[in-house]
């Protein structure tokens, strides 16, 4: 793609005018990387119903044979990793490629993985995650961020324009699980895994194809290295590419890097990473002592996310698992696969996130402050648990069915809290974020995912160990009491958030 196809002139770089309401009272750009974001969930999230289930499926039935606790935890694994290479995502999108490049070579890298997923061997499975793991790690952080650049920092329409991407989004998140979930049930795992390709390929077509709306969008990084720091920083990557494949092949031939330490290892990675990323903030001399002001109270938001998101991604492990031997699987005498239940969640979030932006446009200055947002959906993804202490209590065994109305019921509050919680989430970093850093802060919400996962790597190991009722219970307990102590810190959160409203 040739210079004058990404970089128009300086008039992209600047916010569109205030009047600029042509998708649904927003900029053009919106819809872009809405239309981009519908396709990329719709893959990765219609992946990810699916691959618990593929991972505890016996061998001969086209799975790899796990224990319900290990896949669990691989599955959290793998999303361990997305959310770690976002640091490295908006590192190189600020320094090397610009938003749009990685956006556009994250969304083929992530193709190339669902493909190859769509290949029945286990080898072809790992490097398809690989793939999939490096490419979401460019393009999402990136896509939150080119929608930050759409709207002045003082536009009222900000966080509504993010709940609208986040519903937009969650068309995806509805429709994915249902094709790849009939597919895997009905046809094999893989062929649920080619839709997901297929799908991400229709993403990059419409990214593409609508790029001239996109504000922000130029050839070079925002805050490019210098061409000899550029030619150092590119080799620097190759080599350690190189050395830690080697490394961890070697290790893994001799026995030693198998997978409970792997999905170990991603875990400490994931509680180092956000420490050291903090602190390289706080001591940059670039970063003013205004934009390290507000970086203090982001640290809340950030915990408050990990406790949110902890819930929110069992959703495609725990719940997953409990669906497929505990729960019902016919609504008025139509049967459906387990994995389907995913789709409720975004179903809701579809259904909910326009009511959301509507009335947070509609109230303006008087919605409430960004810390109550969020804090309000940690509390819901808590009592979403909180829930399923109800269904699973007071049986004998395992071999109880309950009703689909009770997850059904759980993923309306998980999906509530969600719309809350993201979409104010992702403003408030777009906002929060320090001028040097500002893809990389995204990259730093992020990795709030990566702590979540990593936890829940863990976390989720326990799962056939104790009893549902107190698996449920107390992980719903912990969300909730994060969310008030939230809500408490409220008066601390207004005064050093400015310009957060």
């Amino acid at each position: 793609m040739s210079r004058t196809e990404i970089d128009t002139g300086t008039n992209d770089e600047q916010p569109p005018p205030e009047d600029d309401r042509a998708f649904l009272g927003h900029p053009k750009g919106l819809l872009t990387l809405s239309g981009l974001e519908v396709w990329e969930r719709f893959s990765f999230l219609g992946m990810q119903a699916i691959l618990v289930l593929y991972f505890a499926d016996t061998v001969a039935h086209g799975g790899l044979g796990m224990d319900p606790g290990t896949a669990a935890s691989v599955s959290a694994a793998y999303g361990t990793l997305v959310y770690l290479v976002s640091v490295a995502g908006g590192w190189l999108a600020d320094r090397i490629l610009g938003s749009y490049r990685a956006v556009l070579w994250g969304g083929i890298l992530i193709a190339c993985g669902h493909y190859s997923m769509a290949v029945p061997t286990a080898a072809m499975t790992w490097v398809g995650l690989g793939l999939i793991s490096a490419g979401t790690g460019l393009l999402k952080p990136n896509v939150a961020t080119m929608v930050g650049k759409l709207y002045r920092t003082d536009d009222d329409r900000r966080d509504a324009g993010f709940a609208l991407y986040y519903m937009a989004i969650n068309i995806g998140a509805f429709a994915g699980p249902l094709i790849t979930g009939w597919l895997g049930d009905h046809k094999g795992w893989h062929w649920g895994f080619s839709a997901a390709a297929i799908g991400m390929t229709f993403g990059l077509i419409q990214y593409v194809a609508g790029r001239r709306h996109l504000a922000g969008r130029k050839h070079s990084a925002e805050s490019a290295l210098a061409p000899d720091a550029l030619r150092r920083a590119i080799r620097m990557i190759v080599i350690g590419t190189v050395v830690v494949a080697v490394v961890a092949g070697a290790l893994a031939m001799a026995g030693w890097l198998t997978m409970d330490r792997f999905v170990d290892l991603l875990t400490l990675i994931s509680v180092i990473a956000p420490v050291v990323y903090f602190w390289v903030m706080f001591a940059s001399p670039r970063v003013t002592a205004e934009e390290r002001g507000r970086l203090k109270p982001y640290i809340v938001l950030f915990l408050a996310s990990v406790a949110f998101n902890f819930i929110l991604f069992q959703a495609y492990s725990t719940m997953m698992l409990l669906a497929s031997t505990n729960a019902r699987t016919t609504i008025l005498g139509f049967d459906f696969p387990a994995s389907w239940y995913a789709s409720a969640l975004g179903a809701f979030e579809v259904l909910l996130a326009p009511v959301v932006a509507a009335v947070w446009a509609r109230m303006g200055h008087r919605q409430p402050h960004a810390s109550n947002k969020i804090a309000y959906g940690v509390i819901l993804g808590g009592l979403s648990f909180l829930l399923m202490v109800l269904p699973t209590s007071g049986h004998a065994d395992d071999t109880y069915k309950m009703a689909a109305w009770w997850i059904v019921g759980s993923y309306l509050l998980l999906g509530l809290g969600d719309v809350l919680l993201e979409t104010s989430g992702m403003s408030a970093t777009s906002k929060l974020a320090p001028k040097a850093f500002a893809s990389q802060t995204m990259s730093l919400w992020f990795l709030s995912l990566a702590l979540a996962n990593g936890i829940q790597a863990q976390t989720v190991k326990l799962y056939d160990d104790v009893s549902k009722p107190a698996y449920f219970g107390v992980n719903g307990a912990i969300a909730v009491a994060v969310g008030v102590g939230v809500i408490a810190l409220a008066p601390w959160l207004r005064r050093t958030m400015h310009p957060v409203h």
